[in-house]
């Protein structure tokens, strides 16, 4: 059962990663972040589109490895309709999940990150999304990057 588990979690990665949602400039974006990863070059620009509190619309564009786009596209498809603050809650989660193992919640379709713990490379490309998320929830204009980012 756990190699099925694992079967599904990676066809789920590679079909985000060959076919991304939400994969798209939005020049109506009222904010925008960008992110990078030195360590394998992953470049990402997220655009939220926010009213008040509420994530309304939420897109990427940008390059980078299998690991990196799947988790921008599962970003965005989880985050839409979102409060800032679950969306703050969703990154703790998240990036406990991703350095850990250790799944807190109901995080959906996001656990099929759960094993990136195992392979700490990997972990800094599929965090580096969720930094820009915060960066952009932050209304940060700097690049964020993941090279602090503890694996």
């Amino acid at each position: 059962m756990f190699d099925d588990i694992n079967d599904l979690y990676q066809q789920v990665i590679l079909d985000h990663c060959k076919k991304p949602r939400n994969f798209h400039e939005m020049p109506s974006a009222s904010r925008m972040a960008q992110g990078h990863n030195p360590l394998c070059g992953d470049n990402l620009k997220l655009f939220l589109a926010m009213e008040g509190d509420v994530i309304k619309d939420v897109s990427f564009v940008g390059s980078g490895c299998c690991i990196s786009k799947a988790s921008a596209s599962l970003l965005t498809d989880s985050l839409k309709g979102k409060t800032r603050g679950e969306a703050e809650k969703t990154f703790d989660q998240v990036r406990e999940m991703i350095t850990t193992g250790k799944v807190n919640g109901d995080v959906g379709k996001l656990a099929v990150f759960a094993g990136v713990y195992k392979y700490p490379a990997r972990v800094k490309c599929a965090i580096l999304s969720w930094h820009a998320l915060m960066g952009a929830l932050k209304g940060e204009d700097k690049p964020v990057s993941t090279e602090n980012e503890q694996t």
